[in-house]
């Protein structure tokens, strides 16, 4: 993602359309991250103030973007640029359960007017799905097991996932199952 501070390409810049929701986004995004990487590298059990920052954290992301969505609608393409949309999708990804479905409905018609990505609709319908215990669509979302190896959540009509998978925009199943890193990269 692009740094607000340094951004002095006029051409990408001229692609936002509001700057300072472009600016928050990728500043949220961007915590989230390092947080995310904090934690992994010292579990929840190992440093509870950490873990309790990232809930913290996670539940003012949600709040703040269902406040933007529900005030001017998902902050899309136009308005932010690709890395502000890309950062509206991943706190979208990690917010609050009861969040996430509010949000998907606002991406998926932003996805229709062309101002997010197949990839990312598929990605967040996956998340809701499996956190309303209902099997995902598009094999997006992996659970890890005992020893650390990620296995995919249960998946709607396994037969059909790769069909479903390019019709969003998405590669094969195999190769994604196949990507390496922890479980928790592998969830979005």
């Amino acid at each position: 993602m692009d740094d607000p501070e340094v951004d002095a390409d006029p051409s990408r810049a001229a692609q936002r359309q509001d700057r300072r929701l472009w600016a928050d986004l990728l500043r949220r995004a961007r915590r989230d991250q390092e947080l995310r990487r904090r934690l992994s590298a010292a579990p929840a059990a190992d440093d509870p103030d950490l873990s309790a920052e990232l809930t913290a954290m996670g539940a003012d992301n949600s709040d703040w973007l269902a406040a933007v969505v529900a005030r001017s609608g998902w902050p899309g393409r136009s308005r932010v640029g690709e890395d502000g949309a890309m950062a509206a999708w991943l706190l979208a990804q990690h917010a609050e359960p009861q969040v996430q479905r509010r949000l998907l409905t606002a991406l998926q018609e932003a996805v229709a007017a062309g101002e997010a990505t197949p990839a990312q609709a598929a990605y967040l319908e996956d998340r809701v799905r499996v956190g309303q215990g209902l099997p995902q669509r598009y094999g997006t979302q992996f659970h890890q097991q005992a020893g650390g190896r990620a296995e995919p959540a249960e998946i709607e009509d396994p037969e059909q996932l790769d069909a479903r998978r390019a019709a969003m925009g998405l590669g094969p199943f195999a190769a994604h199952r196949a990507r390496p890193g922890p479980a928790a990269s592998r969830r979005g």
